[in-house]
């Protein structure tokens, strides 16, 4: 499966998907279209879905499918990676197959369909793009929604982990020491003025306030290229030949080197490097990560990093693992 190259692999409006969703396209070439609406503090998204959702949509879960049981507060965090197994399950019966493209959507700010998109690439689906301004795109464009339940035919989609960088709390750690990590919370939370899900206000040290909202236009739709790429260079990232930016958009980066956490991305070139080797002469830019509460709003800036060539690192336990561990450092403030 060839999946759309740059932005148009991310990314897919509504009038571009009602096209692709036409009869003429034939079920075999269509995409599979996941509902993954959402909201922290609820409703359910499934009521959202019952009202009305796009034809042929099929609810996934945040909470049961695109994350894995919390359990008791503890490692891992409020939406920890989903089982594999559980995951390619969840998956196949929304009509999922490797070789099919998938385009997921939310109701309209990209944070739910986002953590969707991530979860499908780091389990190794190739062709994964979000509904740009979501359902609300949808319904603002005119286009049809329906109340039928979908039944669908069960895909046959291998789930494969490793696609894409993620850090665990000690890779964070690392990051925000010697590249870049972002908190993608609200400011307030960042600084631990006001904290209203988890039980310990702050953020890791070293990290950097870039609230994911910001990546976005009023309407939920992601900001032109060129503001996003203005705004992460003015945090501190930006792509460049010596960092994992060189890859593909959404597309991992290099292997990491030994002792590193699973997933993370792999090194800068030496300082001392020879004067031919690729980067050498001009600082390189910087690793990035990202993280928020729970791994699913840092999705949506390691999306929109990865709108403008720069690939990240998700921490997916997030600040509700980082916190579950009295002996890390915590810090408040700007």
């Amino acid at each position: 499966m060839n999946a759309p190259a740059g932005r148009d692999g991310l990314l897919i409006s509504a009038r571009a998907l009602a096209a692709e969703l036409a009869p003429v396209t034939g079920p075999a070439q269509a995409p599979v279209v996941l509902d993954a609406r959402w909201r922290l503090a609820g409703p359910p998204g499934i009521d959202s879905y019952q009202q009305g959702h796009l034809p042929g949509a099929v609810f996934a879960d945040l909470d049961r499918d695109l994350a894995g049981p919390p359990g008791p507060p503890g490692p891992g965090g409020r939406h920890p990676l989903p089982d594999p197994a559980a995951f390619q399950a969840a998956m196949r019966a929304a009509g999922v197959s490797g070789g099919r493209p998938v385009v997921v959507y939310d109701d309209g700010d990209g944070m739910a369909a986002a953590r969707g998109w991530w979860t499908l690439r780091y389990f190794g689906h190739a062709d994964v793009r979000v509904l740009d301004g979501g359902y609300r795109a949808w319904t603002e464009a005119g286009l049809p929604v329906t109340t039928d339940m979908t039944a669908t035919a069960p895909g046959d989609f291998t789930a494969e982990p490793g696609h894409m960088p993620v850090l665990d709390a000690a890779g964070a750690q690392a990051m925000a020491r010697d590249g870049l990590l972002l908190d993608a919370r609200a400011g307030e939370r960042y600084r631990g003025e006001a904290e209203h899900v988890d039980p310990v206000a702050g953020h890791i040290p070293g990290a950097v306030s870039a609230p994911t909202a910001r990546n976005a236009n009023p309407d939920g739709t992601f900001r032109d290229p060129a503001e996003l790429t203005a705004r992460f260079t003015t945090l501190g990232a930006a792509p460049g030949p010596t960092s994992p930016a060189g890859a593909s958009p959404g597309a991992p980066g290099p292997s990491p080197p030994a002792g590193a956490p699973p997933g993370a991305p792999g090194p800068n070139p030496p300082a001392d490097a020879p004067a031919d080797t690729p980067g050498a002469g001009t600082p390189p830019a910087p690793l990035v990560g990202a993280y928020c509460g729970s791994g699913v709003t840092a999705a949506h800036e390691v999306l929109a990093l990865a709108l403008v060539g720069i690939p990240a690192a998700l921490y997916v336990g997030s600040w509700s693992d980082w916190i579950t561990d009295p002996a890390r450092p915590i810090a408040t403030g700007p």
